[in-house]
């Protein structure tokens, strides 16, 4: 028996008697991209998703309207909410920071090899920081010492700057440069710290690990780089491939070097199998299989019938790598003892043998 409509639902009394609009069969006609576009942006149906616009970007170009760069940011904005922290910070290791009593000189020297404009500043060590210097308040530190005359202390005109007036002795922590840092957890969502570095205008966030020590560093330029791809300016040199061939059928590769890395170089030989959970570099590896810090020109075996010779390295990292086969490494033939080739005695004429004075033979007077 069909069910009756509902007479007392107000709603039902108010539309009842109304003529109902049947769209013909010729005008269900498929949603096109353009209206799945709109629908989603700018919200013209609230039952808009995630997937309908993923959907919308894998399609090909002359249907989603998307150029391969529009396409390719809109797909790493999407990506963001899965992104944390930790897969693109800066390792402890590579943290480029000064101790808070540094010298005003010296800290002008590190900022000119660090090639950064931001510099994490510690206490004692760098699992105690106390903030960062940033290398427009150093210069405007030091433009103000130079323009100020100690005489009078008034400021003199920007053309009578002397340098000389600078006590480049002076430690970090008397020159108040020093500014709020941020710390987050690796496991904080990207995005999150992107709209937090917005709202608080502090453009450098210390990865902390569960212990409380420093476990990696984040710049908003890293967060950018996620969306628009890789930024280099007129400072940044140009990045060598992670992992090189060789003419000898070797490969040079850099300890950063990610497992993937290595293996598309190299190919599906290279497997190091469950170690892959473990670890995620080249040098991460090696330091797992050799059970410590593998020292220069130490002979680390590798997966299947590989074997890694360690280029460069200190006490902390594996810094290069040089892979090879281990049926293709020849030992270095050695090298035979000089031959001694016995020449002829030289002749000596009775003349000579006469004329050449005895070894005990004393000047005549």
């Amino acid at each position: 028996m069909a069910q009756l409509p509902n007479r007392s639902d107000p709603k039902e009394a108010e539309h009842r008697g109304l003529p109902m609009v049947v769209p013909a069969p010729h005008e269900a006609q498929p949603e096109g991209w353009l209206t799945r576009v709109m629908r989603i942006l700018f919200g013209w149906k609230a039952a808009a998703t995630r997937a309908d616009l993923e959907q919308v970007l894998t399609a090909d170009e002359p249907e989603s309207g998307f150029s391969p760069a529009e396409a390719a940011m809109l797909k790493n904005i999407l990506g963001l909410r899965e992104c944390r922290i930790e897969s693109v910070m800066v390792p402890r290791a590579d943290i480029v920071a000064v101790q808070r009593d540094i010298a005003i000189g010296e800290l002008v020297r590190v900022f000119e090899g660090a090639g950064h404009s931001r510099l994490v500043v510690y206490n004692d060590t760098l699992d105690d920081p106390i903030g960062m210097v940033h290398i427009r308040d150093l210069v405007a530190f030091m433009a103000k010492r130079a323009a100020l005359d100690p005489a009078s202390e008034r400021e003199l005109p920007p053309a009578d700057l002397d340098f000389a007036k600078i006590d480049l002795s002076m430690p970090l922590a008397a020159a108040d440069i020093v500014r709020e840092l941020l710390y987050a957890p690796p496991s904080m969502p990207a995005l999150d710290l992107l709209a937090k570095m917005q709202a608080t205008r502090i453009h450098l966030a210390l990865v902390i690990d569960e212990y409380g020590g420093s476990d990696g560093l984040v710049s908003i330029e890293d967060l950018v780089e996620l969306i628009v791809g890789d930024i280099a300016d007129e400072h940044d040199e140009a990045e060598l491939p992670a992992v090189t061939r060789q003419g000898d059928g070797s490969f040079l590769a850099i300890g950063r070097a990610s497992l993937d890395e290595v293996r598309a170089a190299i190919g599906d030989e290279f497997d190091v199998g469950e170690a892959a959970q473990e670890v995620d570099t080249l040098g991460g590896y090696l330091v797992m299989r050799a059970g410590h810090v593998p020292v220069r020109g130490e002979l680390v075996p590798g997966p299947a019938a590989f074997e890694a010779e360690v280029l460069d390295a200190d006490p902390r990292r594996v810094k290069r790598v040089k892979i090879y086969r281990g049926k293709d490494r020849r030992p270095a033939p050695a090298r035979e003892p000089p031959t001694l080739v016995k020449t002829p005695a030289a002749r000596v004429s009775p003349r000579d043998e006469v004329s050449r004075p005895s070894p005990n033979s004393q000047p005549t007077p």
